[in-house]
C-alpha cells in the first residue's frame, strides 16, 4: 500500500491532470481538498486517479513493478514537498 504523508500538496497542485481539470478551482487546488487538515472531503468516493493502488493495477503494472511504481510517486511528490519547503524558507 502506498505511504501517504498526508501533506495535501497532490490535492494543490492538479492543473496538470487531465482527470480532475473539472475539479480545479482555478487556482490548481482541488475544490475537495479540505486545507485545514489537509484531507479530501470525498475521500472515499474520490476520482480515480487519486487512487494510487487502484492505478497502478489498472494502469501501470504493465510498465513498472509495484515497488518501482510506488518510489516514482513518492519522487513526485517529494518534489513538491521541497519546492514547497524552499519558497517558505524564501519568504
Amino acid at each position: 500500500m502506498f505511504l501517504c504523508t498526508g501533506c495535501g500538496l497532490c490535492c494543490q497542485n492538479i492543473s496538470n491532470i487531465k482527470e480532475l481539470l473539472e475539479f480545479d478551482l482555478g487556482n490548481e487546488t482541488c475544490k475537495y481538498y479540505n486545507g485545514i487538515d489537509n484531507s479530501c472531503t470525498i475521500y472515499e468516493d474520490r476520482s480515480q486517479i487519486c487512487r494510487v493502488d487502484e492505478m497502478y493495477h489498472l494502469k501501470y503494472n504493465k510498465y513498472f513493478s509495484i515497488e518501482k511504481f510506488y518510489l516514482e510517486n513518492a519522487k513526485v511528490y517529494n518534489g513538491l514537498q521541497k519546492s514547497i519547503n524552499s519558497t517558505k524558507v524564501l519568504e
